[in-house]
């Protein structure tokens, strides 16, 4: 028998405790061992729970219990998520996680202490709930050389643009009807300002690349100035609107990576992802472009993931995975700005024709984009690709000349 602690009964920890309870035997023969839940720490009481005994308040209780084996961390953040993992690490547990804020944040780090242990850190649920995702290409694509990650990487924001796709919501009232069916935040920042997207691409850009990059490090963009007249211009153009993350690796071994709303083409796979569903494509030197898809969150699909990665725990005591990555280096994120990109541009002028003309000047051969409700003093179009700190060095010009800029987008090709 194997016994393990969960640190944290909210809405995860809660669905591991029933996925282990309502498997038992089938997870006992997958991992050759019968787990049982010794401790669960969570500062509330939960009379009538059916697990209520094995509650407790101390993190003492789990750290100093030489029978606990494997420690399951679904409390999320970084205070006291992080002292608590660092603490069962050195003290001999293994520990798995879904809180993408530490393997975002405290990962390298994590890592090489559970190596010098012997120890596993395993995070599958930390990215896109129950995709599997980490364990495929740490794997299943092993003898691939990724080339680029690009991924709808979170549901909140994907049922929002969708909403606003499908039914001509504007932001604000798909907002709050997410918030309304609970897949929102009553704060929802983390979410809607592209946050937690930008800790899920860093963890794979960790995991693919072989070195840390940390969220500050990464240009984010939200969705909340995302407008309806966006979302029909880019279905004129031929597509879609959809938080992307994305990383690819440059020819000199720096990473380019970047988290906004980009206009993707209706060819693109990720085009129908829809609603609260996740799509992650990956794309490697051998096998092309793969694609993960389904629930990026959820109790249960969340918990599965949990689950999975505590039977990994339990068949590797005495051969431990291979999951590592170094810290980061100096200059090894490169700015976005030096990336080559076409833009969709929307602004408003006196003089639509001079406008125009003055944007083919400017941005060479451009695509002029047409909706059925646009005012007369409203102007779309799409740029050529070009250095993105060379676009906006022109789009300055462009604003001098009394043109107002009134959303900008980039054009993701995948």
């Amino acid at each position: 028998m194997v016994e393990i602690a969960i640190m944290g009964y909210g809405v995860v920890g809660s669905g591991v405790a029933e996925v282990l309870l309502n498997h038992t035997e089938n997870i006992a023969k997958r991992a050759k061992e019968e787990i049982r839940i010794k401790y669960i720490l969570d500062l509330r009481e939960f009379p009538g729970d059916p697990l209520e005994e094995r509650f407790t308040k101390s993190f003492d209780d789990i750290v100093n219990d030489p029978d606990v084996k494997i420690v399951v961390e679904v409390m999320g953040g970084l205070n006291p998520s992080y002292d608590y993992v660092r603490r069962c690490l050195l003290a001999g547990k293994s520990v798995v996680t879904s809180n993408k804020e530490l393997v975002a944040a405290k990962g390298a780090e994590l890592l090489a202490l559970a190596q010098k242990q012997n120890l596993n850190f395993l995070f599958e649920a930390s990215v896109g709930g129950g995709i599997p995702i980490i364990r495929p290409m740490s794997q299943c694509l092993a003898a691939n050389d990724v080339i680029e990650i690009a991924g709808i990487l979170n549901g909140t924001t994907n049922f929002i643009l969708t909403k606003m796709i499908r039914d001509q919501m504007d932001f604000s009232d798909a907002l709050s009807l997410a918030q309304q069916l609970g897949y929102a935040e009553r704060s929802p920042e983390a979410d809607v300002e592209g946050h937690d997207a930008c800790r899920k691409i860093c963890i794979l850009a960790s995991l693919a690349f072989g070195k840390h990059v940390y969220p500050e490090q990464v240009h984010t963009e939200g969705i909340t100035k995302v407008s309806l007249a966006d979302v029909e211009y880019a279905n004129v153009w031929g597509g879609v609107i959809k938080l992307i993350g994305r990383v690819k690796i440059l020819e000199n071994e720096q990473v380019h990576i970047i988290v906004c709303p980009m206009m993707i083409s209706r060819d693109s796979q990720l085009a129908t992802v829809d609603d609260v569903f996740n799509g992650i494509l990956v794309r490697g030197d051998s096998i092309g472009d793969v694609v993960f898809y389904g629930k990026g969150a959820g109790k249960l699909p969340t918990a599965s993931a949990v689950v999975a990665d505590v039977i990994d725990c339990v068949r590797h005591f005495k051969a431990r995975k291979y999951l590592f990555w170094d810290e980061a280096v100096p200059g090894y994120v490169r700015d976005y700005r030096e990336d080559t990109v076409a833009f969709y541009v929307r602004a408003k002028t006196k003089d639509s024709t001079f406008a125009l003309g003055q944007a083919e000047g400017l941005f060479g051969d451009i695509r002029q984009l047409v909706r059925k409700e646009a005012g007369k003093d409203e102007i779309a179009f799409v740029t050529e690709p070009l250095k993105e700190e060379e676009f906006l060095a022109r789009l300055e010009i462009m604003k001098s000349e009394g043109i107002e800029v009134l959303s900008t987008l980039r054009i993701g090709e995948f």
